[in-house]
């Protein structure tokens, strides 16, 4: 398999997921938004510091902020931009991947590129955001049914997976860590509803209820998201999955061992019992070693990478 074609199907599937998630956010964001107190110190920014750009931005209000991460061209993390360079991915493979699994990435850019730049009202902006997750998991779906277990689907796996990690890792940290009032009194019985709201950011409610058997409470919800190894989306899971599509590529020592790494980072303390800034620094070491994972498979597999940027 060429480097090139690895490198391009490895960032495919993490455009792909970076769309999900932010799509997911901006929905979620709205609701808690809806259900906070005004002196809870949490709104629009907060998006631009999960996604870590729009400093530009910052402080021009809600309409400002969803056009930047949605449709703006000139933000590389915008949805937009994120589908675009997945189907530029995705043509430059298409004698790689499933055949629907183009065709897929190509209609959910082109009705993305028709809904978003419209800027509608909230509600139908929720419907437009909900079609892109949907499409995103529909794509899932049909790689997952119809791809050949090969090196590009484990290429693919990694990408996804990798993606997925940090972006939880971003979510816990400045929705929770870092903007959650410590204080009690008459912001407790908000509190449940930020930490349910990462919860849902992440489609994890229903399945922290089941596993848990209890209330949403912040030490569960912390264990659940980053050690739970059976919940897709926690952080311990995600980096597993990578360590499992490494297994089947040739030559992966050295990204094994970095994975291996960063995997027992999580396991290594607990996370329910950390404080605001134990948390912060917990998750900065977590996010580091995503960093220096997804550079030991880039010097491995398609070291000409780090010259582009990426």
């Amino acid at each position: 398999m060429l480097s090139r074609v690895a490198e391009n199907v490895y960032w495919l599937a993490r455009y792909v997921e970076r769309t999900e998630n932010t799509a997911r956010l901006i929905n979620v964001t709205a609701h808690v938004l809806m259900d906070l107190p005004v002196k809870v110190r949490f709104g629009w920014d907060t998006l631009l510091t999960i996604t870590g750009s729009g400093p530009g931005v910052k402080g021009r209000g809600e309409a400002a902020v969803i056009r930047f991460l949605t449709a703006d061209y000139d933000n590389p993390g915008s949805l937009i931009s994120s589908l675009y360079r997945a189907r530029e991915g995705a043509r430059t493979v298409r004698d790689i991947l499933p055949q629907e699994a183009w065709e897929q990435i190509n209609a959910v850019y082109l009705e993305a590129g028709r809904n978003l730049a419209r800027t509608p009202d909230p509600r139908a902006r929720y419907n437009h955001l909900n079609a892109i997750v949907r499409g995103c998991q529909e794509l899932g779906g049909i790689v997952e049914g119809t791809m050949s277990r090969d090196w590009a689907f484990e290429f693919l796996r990694a990408g996804r997976h990798l993606e997925r990690a940090d972006m939880t890792t971003r979510i816990i940290d400045v929705r929770a860590a870092s903007r959650l009032p410590e204080t009690v009194g008459d912001l407790t019985p908000f509190e449940n509803v930020l930490w349910m709201g990462v919860l849902r950011t992440l489609s994890a409610y229903q399945m922290y209820r089941r596993h848990t058997h209890g209330m949403v409470r912040r030490p569960d919800v912390l264990t659940f998201l980053f050690t739970d190894p059976l919940f897709p989306r926690s952080f311990l899971h995600c980096v597993s999955r990578v360590e499992e599509s490494l297994h089947g590529l040739p030559g992966a020592d050295g990204p094994l061992r970095t994975a291996r790494a960063v995997g027992k980072l999580a396991t290594e303390v607990a996370p329910g019992d950390l404080k605001r800034e134990e948390l912060h620094q917990f998750i900065d070491d977590l996010q580091i070693g995503l960093a220096a994972l997804n550079d030991r498979i880039k010097d491995t597999y398609f070291p000409a990478a780090h010259a582009a940027g990426q």
